[in-house]
């Protein structure tokens, strides 16, 4: 019961990451309806931005900070320069673009950094883990990402609820025309949904860089949020944000009690396992919008 207990704990704090990450997946579908297979890629981008300020002697939280800046920036300029002359093409076209992006930025990262695993030198936090109860052992770096990606979730959220700027993006994804109509540009809208996706996916793959290093693998971490994405459903944002922390879970629950009979690497299999499972009941995710079309 202690490790199960440990597991699971762990596994929410693993999940809140990818929540945040899951995050910047639904905002771009929800406002254009567009998968963008991109998201691993802007998660390595991310990472490796935060390293190199870090790397500068800048303190992390404002190594974080510039990383925001930075990714609000690269969030506007693909959305510039590609994706905004396609509005009105078939949605298709547009995910085959994201994912020309995709090796893009992969090569521009190898290019830049290289594909050998690097890590936050000195660490950012201490190695030493926390123990509750006495036999609950949490470790730091799980609890600090957890608390970080929870904080930016939070202001997110605000952001849609009580900002114009956000109502205006929730309305474009409830009725693009009628938002048309009532002035708002679906050029911002757009701009913005990457911008803000960028600056999730950056911030994410930064804490699941203090977790694991950073190399190549962590555009992979970025894709492995995909599960969490479709279990909430493609355009719910509470929905990417449960379903991140469901599949943190389920994914420390597999690489603990299953590994031992499947050994090689089902901890990263069973998301996607999960995935299909819940897809052939709810095809629309959890909370997801059900299309139905009267004919």
């Amino acid at each position: 019961m202690e490790l199960f207990i440990e597991v699971v704990v762990t596994g929410i704090m693993l999940g809140g990451v990818y929540a945040l990450v899951a995050l910047g997946w639904t905002l771009i579908y929800k406002c254009s309806g567009v998968l963008n297979l991109a998201m691993g890629e802007l998660t390595l981008i991310g990472a490796y931005t935060c390293l190199q300020f870090y790397t500068w002697g800048i303190p992390f939280v404002l190594s974080i900070i510039f990383t925001l800046i930075i990714g609000f920036i690269l969030g506007i300029l693909p959305e510039r320069i590609f994706l905004d002359r396609l509005i009105g093409e078939p949605v298709l076209t547009v995910i085959m673009v994201t994912v020309g992006l995709s090796f893009f930025f992969k090569g521009l990262v190898e290019t830049l950094w290289g594909t050998d695993t690097r890590v936050f030198s000195p660490p950012v936090f201490s190695l030493e883990p926390y123990r509750l109860f006495g036999w609950l052992v949490i470790g730091k770096v799980y609890l600090w990402s957890f608390l970080a990606a929870m904080i930016l979730l939070v202001l997110f959220v605000a952001f849609f609820q009580f900002t114009k700027w956000g109502l205006s993006m929730q309305a474009t994804a409830d009725d693009e025309m009628a938002a048309l109509s009532l002035g708002i540009s679906a050029r911002f809208v757009y701009a913005a949904a990457w911008s803000i996706a960028f600056m999730a996916a950056g911030v994410g793959g930064t804490l699941l860089g203090n977790i694991n290093g950073i190399n190549i693998s962590v555009s992979h971490l970025g894709l492995l949020v995909l599960p969490a994405v479709v279990l909430g459903g493609l355009n719910s944002v509470p929905g990417a944000i449960v379903g991140g922390l469901i599949i943190g879970v389920l994914q420390n629950l597999s690489g603990a009690y299953l590994d031992q009979y499947f050994p090689g690497g089902v901890k990263e299999i069973a998301p996607f396992v999960f995935m299909v499972i819940i897809l052939l009941f709810k095809p629309y995710g959890l909370w997801g919008w059900e299309r139905i079309e009267r004919v």
